[in-house]
């Protein structure tokens, strides 16, 4: 139980840092950490600290783990990507599927670059379950944007948002894509 709360904490501690002022969706990558509530990010990581010590690990516990890992990094750049790529590894193991085998790709193209995330996502079993789903088509697009691959970039974001059926998540994955294509007057 205590793994849960912690992972609560921690996750609810981004909250105020997820949408922006005119309501559009901000990844983690990009929030503004100092909007981050401190509090409940210190009393999550104690939580899990203690629990990680004296509990058995599951899922919940690993969970905590990694949304410390992301809550105490200074900046989206000092994130230590290949302990949370450990324990996804350890997640899918104890508790697999295909959020999961997402997430843990996340993480490898994080740590061993884009294409080896592309390479996974191609191979990866649980991914194709979730092929309809936009949450596959929006990592594929974020991958291929990081690897350099503009176009293949804007026509996945713009699967994925036609497949969410969140309006905001639609907004944001149109967004992307519009920015990769120069429509919204930018060059990417």
């Amino acid at each position: 139980m205590t793994g849960l709360l912690a992972l609560m904490l921690l996750t609810d501690a981004r909250r105020p840092a997820r949408v922006g002022s005119d309501g559009a969706l901000i990844p983690l990558a990009e929030q503004a950490r100092e909007r981050w509530i401190s509090a409940a990010i210190s009393e999550g990581v104690a939580l899990i600290t203690a629990a990680l010590a004296v509990a058995p690990i599951g899922s919940y516990q690993l969970e905590a783990a990694i949304a410390a890992l992301h809550d105490e990094a200074a900046s989206a750049e000092d994130t230590d990507w290949p302990q949370i790529l450990m324990l996804y590894e350890l997640l899918e193991h104890l508790a697999p599927g295909p959020m999961v085998a997402l997430s843990r790709i996340v993480a490898v193209a994080m740590v061993e670059g884009p294409l080896a995330g592309l390479e996974q996502l191609a191979r990866e079993p649980a991914a194709m379950e979730l092929a309809t789903r936009h949450r596959v088509h929006a990592v594929r697009a974020h991958l291929l944007e990081l690897a350099g691959e503009r176009d293949a970039a804007r026509a996945s974001y713009e699967l994925a948002a036609r497949y969410t059926l969140s309006v905001v998540e639609q907004r944001y994955l149109a967004g992307r894509a519009a920015r990769l294509s120069g429509a919204d007057g930018r060059s990417g």
